[in-house]
């Protein structure tokens, strides 16, 4: 029988509750001294019956300092321990408790089943049994702090450990260690786990940006290349929302549901984008971490890599990488180990990849094993004819992360934002009616509210002779373009479609400009 006797917090209190049970021959087999100020004493009596206690109940409450006994069910360590042990195994991660000798105190279910035993069976076991070539013990001890994410081989899998140390009495120094809690993660399940929390917020084809005919059709190619488990090359200028589109793609295909990593190569060191990518062995430089680092491949294991500004790898990066999309295997930084994974890859860039090829800044053969599936994304300017759509979009946007009432645009803002060059693409014009909605006071947004620069817009002209008069200017300007969309139109009849007018008028052009096919209609 369990018993809590409420009371006063005085000096011999248990020991005058005590002799009474002794002066009936019973056995306190445990006793607990609880409550927020040591005002409860708990007892285990295994013997009393519940005449006896009857009995004794009112001599009890006489001792001075006891205000009242009754029964419980659980002592407080008691019940600590069963809701440990329920918290426990419900991780499905394997968690463990050590001794400062290398000895197993306490496990959950997943490690018991890890180590090929029952939870009961894992006190005293030896660590060095499973991990003959880690002295745990004297880890804890040069670091006297948590650890996080140190690599280990067990039973022929890699597990990540997290060693949270034990100290005595809140202490933090060597001396005072009595332990560690050790929980394993499963190496190849890390990544699947950040992605799990990130793909919340992904978005999927039906929130991108669609009202304009060009991405129509840009959206319905996505949408037959996303299931293709192939390398895709996704082609536009800054701004145009190529990872947004990466990872619709990604969710629309077979891997939706595994992981989905994002690495931006432009500006990073070679030395750092291959840590990164790759990731490191234990120890591979001065300043790594004791327990090594997983690339960002090894956490997208089964799902999907995007690598933005691909032009701008490193030479051995690309090495590296024509390897890895070969066989799928690679070597991490300082290491000679061979690590083989299924990862599907999708790059971007708003570079020439064919003109670096030829200046011999970007490899010919990566090149064309990652242009096995292409997209092209359009430039903004390209698809004003959307642009009162996507402007309503935005500005509910922004108004939703402000807090405030939805504005509406003016006419007059309206012909600005499509009269304008857009240099930043989509991702400029988020910014620029972000500003507007955070000024705008009477619900509607004039032009004066849009602040937007003249960065990039002489570009427009840039490569036109703008000597002659105006006819020469125009022919300058008509070549120009035909020579732009000749290649995607590759005949009057499509190109003819393309800008609105009769065939026999593109004909026409295209052999007064010298340009292919302008002899056959």
């Amino acid at each position: 029988m369990r018993l809590r006797f409420h009371c006063q917090n005085r000096i011999g209190i248990l020991r005058d509750i005590v002799a009474h049970f002794a002066d009936y021959g019973l056995n306190v087999a445990h006793g607990e001294v609880g409550g927020d100020h040591g005002n409860a004493i708990y007892l285990h009596v295994p013997n009393l019956l519940n005449a006896q206690f009857t009995t004794l109940r009112p001599e009890l409450e006489k001792v001075p300092g006891v205000f009242g006994v009754r029964r419980v069910s659980l002592l407080p360590s008691e019940r600590r321990h069963l809701e440990l042990d329920a918290l426990l195994s419900s991780l499905s991660d394997p968690v463990m408790s050590i001794d400062m000798e290398g000895h197993l105190v306490a496990a959950n279910r997943a490690a018991g089943q890890l180590l090929g035993v029952r939870v009961d069976e894992v006190p005293g076991l030896s660590l060095d049994r499973y991990l003959p070539d880690l002295d745990l013990p004297g880890l804890i001890r040069r670091n006297n702090a948590r650890v996080n994410g140190l690599r280990l081989q067990l039973h022929d899998a890699t597990y990540l450990a997290d060693i949270e140390p034990l100290h005595r009495e809140h202490l933090e120094d060597v001396a005072s260690l009595a332990g560690a809690v050790v929980t394993l993660h499963r190496a190849d399940r890390i990544g699947e786990r950040i992605y799990q929390v990130q793909r919340q917020a992904s978005p999927g084809f039906e929130s991108l940006f669609q009202a304009s005919p060009r991405l129509e059709v840009l959206m319905r190619e996505a949408r037959r290349m996303a299931p293709l488990d192939a390398p895709l090359l996704i082609q536009g200028e800054t701004g145009t929302g190529k990872e947004l589109l990466a990872r619709a793609c990604h969710l629309a295909g077979a891997r939706g549901q595994s992981p989905f990593m994002a690495l931006n190569c432009a500006g990073l060191p070679e030395s750092m984008a291959e840590t990164e990518l790759f990731g490191y062995a234990p120890g591979a430089f001065e300043g790594a971490r004791p327990e090594g680092k997983l690339g960002l491949l090894e956490l997208t294991s089964g799902g999907t890599i995007f690598l933005d500004e691909v032009g701008e790898t490193s030479p051995r990066m690309q090495v590296k990488l024509l390897r890895f999309l070969q066989d799928g295997g690679f070597r991490r930084v300082g290491s000679d180990e061979e690590t083989y994974l299924d990862v599907r890859i999708i790059c971007a860039t708003q570079q020439d990849l064919p003109s670096l090829c030829r200046e011999g800044r970007f490899r010919e053969d990566l090149y064309h094993r990652l242009n096995v599936l292409t997209l092209s994304v359009p430039p903004l300017r390209d698809c004003l004819d959307g642009m009162e759509t996507l402007a309503e979009q935005c500005i509910d946007r922004a108004a939703r992360q402000i807090g405030c009432a939805l504005p509406h645009l003016s006419p007059a803002a309206l012909a600005r934002l499509r009269g304008y060059h857009w240099p930043g693409n989509v991702r400029q014009l988020e910014n620029v009616l972000f500003q507007a909605v955070s000024l705008c006071e009477g619900g509607v947004i004039e032009p004066e509210q849009l602040r937007m620069p003249d960065v990039g817009q002489a570009a427009r002209l840039a490569g036109i002779d703008l000597d002659g008069s105006l006819a020469d200017i125009l022919g300058e300007v008509e070549r120009q373009v035909l020579n732009r969309l000749y290649p995607e139109n590759p005949s009057s009849r499509q190109l003819a479609r393309r800008l609105g007018v009769s065939h026999t008028t593109i004909a026409n052009k295209l052999k007064r400009h010298g340009i292919d096919g302008g002899d056959s209609p």
